[in-house]
């Protein structure tokens, strides 16, 4: 009886959710009322309210849901790549790419910090981004690859210089002129932290 509720519970916010995202993504988060969410949905608005609070709280949990997917993506970019340089990146240019995505130029990157406040949006983009950097130029200097830096600090540099490059590439009249030349300008500055061979 409880697994039936707890199926039943996760159903209901998945349909939540998957109606929130489709709707802000096509319209903005100011522009989708709670009841058409409900409505679309097939739920109550008090299915909303128990389970998100809010309509706010609602576009927080697509927030995160699009921040995991991201994330997984460009983790299995990290990890198919046949080296550490390699896979950083086809890191970064899997993530230029998701940053052309409709729901993620919308959702994340345009309505996120405006509705969340920019303080909750930054925290999210550390609890998704900022570990899997630390790793990543972690495993790099482990190789010898970079040059002897404070890679915490590193680490939250190099994420403000791709989420400001993701907000130029969301807020752009050419998306993808400025997310190539946003990859041909990391390119050169991830060039400059190699340790020279030899």
């Amino acid at each position: 009886m409880r697994r039936t509720q707890q199926d039943r519970s996760a159903g209901t916010r998945t349909a939540l959710t998957t109606a929130a995202r489709e709707l802000f993504t096509t319209r903005g988060y100011q522009a989708v009322p709670a009841e058409e969410i409900t409505r679309t949905a097939g739920v109550t608005r008090g299915a909303l309210y128990h389970h998100f609070g809010d309509k706010q709280g609602l576009f927080r949990a697509v927030v995160e849901e699009v921040e995991r997917e991201i994330t997984a993506e460009v983790e299995a970019a990290l990890e198919q790549a046949p080296d550490t340089l390699t896979g950083m990146a086809a890191a970064l240019s899997v993530f230029l790419d998701i940053c052309l995505r409709d729901d993620v130029r919308r959702i994340s990157l345009t309505d996120a910090p405006a509705v969340l406040g920019w303080e909750a949006w930054r925290e999210l983009e550390a609890e998704y981004g900022l570990k899997l950097l630390v790793d990543a130029l972690a495993g790099a200097h482990a190789e010898g690859l970079l040059v002897d830096l404070p890679l915490r600090t590193l680490a939250q540099l190099v994420l403000s210089a791709v989420m400001e490059a993701a907000r130029m590439i969301a807020a752009a009249d050419d998306p993808a002129r400025v997310r190539a030349e946003a990859e041909q300008v990391f390119a050169g500055w991830l060039g400059s932290l190699l340790r020279p061979a030899g």
